[in-house]
Formats: C-alpha cells, sequence, structure tokens
C-alpha cells in the first residue's frame, strides 16, 4: 500500500500549452481520490503523470515516500487501467491477465493461483478461455481490471474505466468497483468526467477546469459548500439554478429580490452574511432544482414564470421553467406530491409561481465568482 503525492505539478506542451498547472494534492494510503472535470480540463493527463506516461514539466510526484519523476512506469509499482480496455485480442482472458506476471517469470502455479482469485472475485472465471471478442463491454472491462489486480501494486491508476459502457453497465460497474475497493484495500485515483461516479465512489474528489484545481473535498463538501461558482454548477444534477439579483439587508434581516419578487434570507445564513460585513450588494443567487418550490398564488415572495418542458422522470419531474425575462429555472418536483390531473396540467405554455425556502440559498460574488459564505 502507498500514499501518492503530488507538489507544484506542471505540464505544458509545446512551451505554451498548459495542460495542468500548480497541482497539489496529497493522497493518502488506502484512499480513493476522484479527478473530475469537463473535457480538456487536465485529469487524465493528471493520472498519466503520476503513471508515468506523461513527462511532468515542473513540480515533484512521490510515492510511498520515493520521488518518482525520473523512474519508468514500470518501475512505479502502480497498475493503471484504461479506458479502452487495451486487452491483447490474440490471447485468452487467461492469457491477458497473467501477461504481467509471465514478464516478471513468476512460478506458474503462483501466476494460477493469481489469475484464478481475481477472476473469481471479479465473476469471470467462466471467460477465461475466451478470447476478447467474445465478451460484452462490461466483461472486457473487468478482464482490464483482473489484469492490474493480480500485479499486486501499491496504486490502482483508472481512466474513466466506465466511459464506454451503457448506463444500466455503468450503474452495475460502479457498484463492483465499491465492493472491489474493499476487497483490495489499496490506493486508488480514478479520473471520470460523469459527477454521479465522482460522488458515490470518492473518499474525496478533486475539482479541475482548464488545468486548475477549483475544490478539493468530500463528496458532501463539495455539494453543500462548494467553494466557486464552477463547482457549484459542476456538482448536482440537473445543475444549480443561477439568478443575478440583488442582496437587501432591512432591519436586521437579509432578502434577495430575483425577477421582481422579495424572499427573506433564513436567521442563519443571515449571520454568516453578517458576520462576513456585507450589507446591500449585487449577487449571484444559487438554489438547487430540489429546492424550488411550486407556489399556488401569486404572492411577493414568489417568482411567475412559464412551463417549457415537463420531463416525467418517474418518481420526480424535471420542469423547465422560463420567467419573464428568459431565464431559465429547473425545479425537481415529486410525482408523489401531485396528483394526476396536477401532472397533466404542467404542460408546455403553463404558467406556474415558484419559490424556495430561505436555507438554501447559495451567494456567490458577481466578478470573482468565490462563494460569499465558504
Amino acid at each position: 500500500m502507498a500514499s501518492v503525492k503530488l507538489t507544484n505539478v506542471k505540464k505544458v506542451y509545446d512551451k505554451k500549452v498548459v495542460a495542468v498547472s500548480d497541482f497539489n494534492l496529497e493522497i493518502a494510503d488506502k484512499e480513493f481520490v476522484v479527478f473530475v472535470g469537463p473535457s480538456g480540463c487536465g485529469k487524465s493527463t493528471t493520472l498519466r503523470m503520476i503513471a508515468g506516461l506523461e513527462e511532468i514539466t515542473d513540480g515533484t510526484i512521490e510515492i510511498d515516500g520515493v520521488i518518482v519523476n525520473d523512474l519508468q512506469p514500470k518501475d512505479r509499482n502502480i497498475a493503471m487501467v484504461f479506458q479502452n480496455y487495451a486487452l491483447y485480442p490474440h490471447m485468452t482472458v487467461y492469457d491477458n491477465i497473467a501477461f504481467s506476471l509471465r514478464i516478471k517469470k513468476l512460478p506458474e502455479d503462483e501466476i494460477y493461483n493469481r489469475v484464478t482469485h481475481a477472476a473469481e472475485v471479479l465473476g469471470i472465471s467462466e471467460y477465461l478461455l475466451r478470447k476478447p471478442r467474445a465478451l460484452s463491454g462490461g466483461q472486457r472491462q473487468r478482464v482490464a481490471i483482473g489484469r492490474a489486480m493480480v500485479r499486486d501494486s501499491k496504486v490502482f491508476l483508472m481512466d474513466e474505466p466506465l466511459s464506454n459502457l451503457d448506463a444500466k453497465l455503468r450503474n452495475q460497474m460502479r457498484a463492483e468497483i465499491i465492493l472491489l475497493r474493499e476487497q483490495l484495500d489499496t490506493t486508488f485515483v480514478y479520473v471520470t468526467h460523469d459527477q454521479t461516479e465522482a460522488m458515490t465512489l470518492g473518499d474525496r474528489i478533486v475539482i479541475m477546469k482548464d488545468g486548475y484545481v477549483q475544490q478539493i473535498g468530500t463528496p458532501e463538501e463539495v455539494f453543500e459548500r462548494p467553494e466557486n461558482l464552477f463547482v457549484a454548477e459542476f456538482i448536482g444534477a440537473p445543475k444549480m439554478n443561477i439568478m443575478k439579483t440583488q442582496l437587501l439587508y432591512e432591519n436586521g434581516k437579509y432578502y434577495v429580490t430575483p425577477f421582481d419578487s422579495k424572499i427573506e434570507v433564513d436567521g442563519e445564513t443571515g449571520e454568516l452574511l453578517k458576520e462576513k460585513g456585507y450589507g446591500s450588494r449585487e449577487v449571484i443567487l444559487g438554489v438547487r432544482p430540489e429546492h424550488i418550490v411550486l407556489s399556488e398564488n401569486d404572492a411577493q415572495n414568489t417568482i411567475s414564470g412559464t412551463v417549457m418542458v415537463n420531463e416525467m422522470m418517474g418518481s420526480e419531474l424535471h420542469l423547465h421553467i422560463k420567467t419573464a425575462d428568459d431565464t431559465k429555472i429547473i425545479a425537481r418536483t415529486p410525482t408523489v406530491n401531485l396528483c394526476r390531473e396536477e401532472r397533466l396540467q404542467l404542460k408546455s405554455g403553463h404558467p406556474v409561481h415558484l419559490t424556495f425556502p430561505g436555507k438554501v440559498m447559495y451567494f456567490f460574488d458577481p466578478e470573482t465568482e468565490k462563494n460569499l459564505i465558504y
């Protein structure tokens, strides 16, 4: 088992394209850390630098306390699972899994024990004599994971291993990776663009954008206390509703005024704003779709809008609502709270009024986009 430490790591291509800038992270022994972000954010490049598949431009990478900047991938004692499986098509499943062990010239009986144990853990024992072309995508990914498992490496690196699978199989494999993590009890570094994978798998999540780390924290921390607007919008599905508005401070209380409404901020949040010294000012207001509440009347504390799209998601509705100034708001509404007639009424063009509790608001600076409270 091993820890991983990246200090001021930087990657620049052609002396001008900065792929990763000033990356700092300490991964504890047996920790599961997920790099997540949109395409091109630098997450896979960072993983490949840890693996030794990309040279670093500046900084240091340590594995188990040893600086590995100049070590070849084979000497770093890591195992990597790729997005495209990278299996040898002419070899059986058994030979694919055993390949690296034979390179090390391990005894054949030890190879047999390692391969059969990995196959049993991954549920692919019956496929050991098949070729990769006879396997499904999920089975091929299990073989790729098995090949990494038998190496008995200190660190497991996984680069978007589930991105080529369909949604149902991704959910199944995600659960299997959680179980695998418990059985292997090793250090995992996992790359994905899927926030659901990040939130369900990671002990900590590293959120990246344009080569820079935006926030590092537990799934709860990045969801409940996003440090900036990018993190707030990136984490959560559907993404957070964003509105430019005024924050008013009147008679010891705070209010927000989106779309000519006036909604009071709850006392605890107001105290945090007061502690930071904020008075009346412009803010970017964030409210998650699950906190939008449909109202039956047009009051001062409600926002008027029109339903554009009603997505029936089974246990809930996703209502896409347009306000008077064409701002788009998404509301997640449990269908159990609505009778069949009400659901049918909420079609395109139907007028609605909505509001949200004062304790579920997020406030961001319009210029820096930093969270005003956290």
